[in-house]
């Protein structure tokens, strides 16, 4: 009768990624010749395989993780459970973190995730690394930060308008003074008032209005349109089969300053990039990138400026400059040197060996 449901976690080989049914089966498998070579690459390089069985570990919990609960503060154990019902899962003894708890640390200590340790346990936070989420969040703050000093400057000008009025009401104040009769038989009349005259408005209630109008306008404008606008004024410089580095932190230190080559390009500024010692493979927006110049005599492609997108061999370094001398390798500008070229505006070509 074929078993269901998971299997006794002992009675499983994870090399082999066979599951048996009691400890008599188990034995056997271990003494089969396929489990001996399956031992036998293990001893050869264990680093290896178990690098790889815990990358598999991190991608099945992260991805659980992010899938299933977001970014909502959950039990780890919970998360670790539902995880290990899937029965093709890897198991956690054959990666590089020997309990739950070491592995929600490196986690937490990786950037991955935020962790807290309470009396019922540990507890996780998937953080949102996508380049996409964090560009809309950094997008946010500074248009949160704009509208505060908007509204601050506003404030400030309502505050001298109110005093500039203060003061101009003191200087006009009226004085009263008797009041003489040549004629006392003079009756006083009361003078009607012109109900059809215009009322004078106040600048201030026009200054107040026309705020107003300006917020409306504000909040029916679309905010993806004001951010594509502002993110579009930098010039899109990423293209493919450059080598360029690394420099955030918000993937991880494990990724910071590694060097990888864009394999694709989405939009023309977030970039697919595989990094060249590892072997993974990253989504990263332009800004989180830099180039990277190679030895003199190396090829480079040019990023930006009156030659972009042509090839070149780099000539000569200035340093005190922060710029280099190329050699255009491209139709029509063959052997043609120039000069002065920003670190920014070229990078190395990925040569495929």
């Amino acid at each position: 009768m074929k078993a269901k449901g998971l299997q006794k976690l002992r009675w499983y080989c994870q090399m082999c990624q066979k599951q048996c049914r009691d400890e008599n089966g188990f034995k056997c498998h271990t003494t089969s010749e396929g489990h001996q070579r399956q031992l036998l690459l293990f001893a050869e390089d264990p680093d290896k395989y178990l690098d790889s069985f815990s990358e598999e570990f991190f991608d099945g919990y992260i991805s659980l993780l992010k899938r299933r609960f977001g970014t909502k503060r959950v039990h780890a154990n919970n998360v670790y459970q539902e995880y290990i019902h899937d029965r093709e899962h890897v198991h956690m003894n054959a990666t590089k973190w020997e309990t739950l708890t070491e592995f929600v640390k490196w986690l937490g200590k990786e950037g991955h995730c935020i962790v807290d340790e309470t009396e019922k346990g540990w507890y996780v936070a998937y953080v949102d690394r996508d380049p996409e989420t964090l560009l809309k969040q950094q997008r946010k703050q500074k248009r949160e930060k704009f509208e505060k000093d908007e509204e601050e400057r506003f404030q400030d000008f309502i505050n001298k308008q109110v005093e500039m009025g203060q003061l101009k009401g003191q200087k006009g104040k009226e004085e009263f003074t008797e009041l003489k009769r040549e004629d006392e038989d003079q009756k006083v009349k009361e003078k009607k008032k012109e109900t059809n005259a215009p009322k004078k408005r106040s600048a201030f209630l026009d200054l107040i209005e026309e705020e107003q109008r300006r917020k409306k306008q504000q909040k029916h404008d679309s905010p993806a349109e004001e951010a594509n606008s502002k993110i579009k004024a930098e010039p899109p410089w990423i293209a493919k089969n450059i080598i360029v580095k690394v420099i955030t932190k918000e993937l991880g230190s494990k990724y910071y300053k590694e060097k990888g080559v864009v394999r694709d390009v989405i939009d023309n500024y977030v970039a697919i990039i595989k990094l060249i010692d590892c072997g993974t493979k990253l989504k990263l927006d332009q800004v989180h990138l830099e180039t990277v110049v190679p030895n003199i005599g190396r090829d480079v492609l040019i990023l930006s400026g009156k030659y972009k997108g042509m090839k070149a061999t780099l000539k000569s370094i200035e340093e005190e400059k922060f710029s280099a001398s190329l050699e255009i390798i491209s139709e029509p500008y063959t052997k043609k040197i120039v000069t002065e070229i920003p670190y920014e505006h070229f990078s190395k070509l990925f040569v495929d060996k």
